[in-house]
């Protein structure tokens, strides 16, 4: 699964989900490179 995180305040990140972290904070896989931050809240769909 795709998930897009923030690792900073302008800069987003989007790769394969890996795994979360206790303190709430995602680990996404981009290529050989593993990144962490926090995770972006997608839209929620209303009926």
């Amino acid at each position: 699964m795709i998930r897009t995180i923030n690792i900073g305040r302008y800069i987003s990140v989007q790769g394969m989900f890996l795994h979360q972290l206790p303190n709430g904070k995602v680990a996404v896989r981009v290529g050989e490179k593993t990144f962490v931050g926090t995770p972006v809240g997608g839209a929620r769909a209303t009926a």
